[in-house]
């Protein structure tokens, strides 16, 4: 089988090592470009990116990194893949891109759709304390996160952070992924369409949502730190400071935290009662 895989951060290197753990060596990978990174700026290549370049046995992938897919579409073509696989990527494919593969498109997504589609569906997940989760291997169109669904499979989604959830999620993913493949090239696969009005949302979060509310539950804020960190982080406010809340766990009714970071201070390991 000739694929191109399309992904970007570490969710999407889980899936593309075992997939060529699995012997589906990528013909290219197409991920995002290399962005500045940190305080300083230092421009940096993306996680899939700088794997594929870490391993001796594929070094014929090509790596792509288009900031629009009009620009790599004719190297796209040219290299008639069977199918293109896509494991959060980070932008919306094109029809004509989509349409390019001899067996189409398809998409990992970490979620059980039509519930939440878009970009967050694990920090959402966690967030809102949801009891369980999974992951979705669907065909793709040109809308977000709308194809037929190919196998879903759910787990409980017990105290697990945002970093262990993902890696998680990527793991069983890819072994649906390696299990749907021979048989979605043979035909043999029932498509399921999803139920569009049961669809649900998700959205970038931003640094104002990492603000702790000390009004709310525990458990509430116990959900945000796991769904927040590292990415966009969570803290509160003390004398005018900001101090970062990197780790946390409930005892009882309270709220203990293990880790934290005052602004411009490194980060401190404790037991932590505010």
């Amino acid at each position: 089988m000739k694929y191109v895989f399309f992904g970007t951060p570490d969710f999407a290197v889980t899936i593309l090592e075992r997939l060529v753990e699995a012997g589906y060596v990528p013909s290219a990978v197409v991920t995002n470009p290399d962005r500045p990174v940190g305080r300083k700026h230092t421009i940096t290549p993306p996680p899939v990116k700088q794997w594929v370049l870490e391993q001796e046995n594929i070094k014929n992938t090509s790596i792509l990194q288009p900031e629009k897919l009009s620009e790599v579409g004719e190297q796209l073509v040219v290299l008639q893949p069977d199918l293109f696989i896509v494991a959060a990527y980070g932008k919306l494919i094109p029809k004509s891109i989509l349409e390019i593969p001899k067996h189409g498109s398809i998409n990992v997504h970490p979620s059980l759709l039509p519930n939440y589609r878009g970009p967050t569906p694990i920090q959402t997940a966690i967030l809102n304390g949801d009891k369980e989760t999974g992951v979705t291997i669907m065909s793709m169109d040109e809308k977000m996160d709308h194809g037929a669904i190919l196998k879903m499979q759910k787990v409980n989604l017990k105290m697990q952070n945002y970093g262990e959830l993902s890696k998680e999620l990527a793991g069983l993913g890819a072994e649906l992924l390696i299990d749907v493949i021979p048989n979605w090239l043979g035909g043999k696969i029932k498509l399921t369409p999803q139920d569009d009005s049961k669809a649900t949302y998700t959205r970038i979060y931003k640094g104002e949502d990492g603000l702790l509310d000390f009004t709310k539950t525990a458990e509430e804020l116990d959900c945000q730190i796991r769904a927040l960190n590292p990415e966009p982080g969570t803290y509160f406010m003390k004398d005018g400071k900001r101090v970062r809340v990197l780790k946390a766990h409930i005892e009882g009714e309270e709220l203990i935290f293990d880790i934290i970071q005052p602004e411009g201070k490194k980060p401190i390991s404790g037991r932590f009662l505010f």
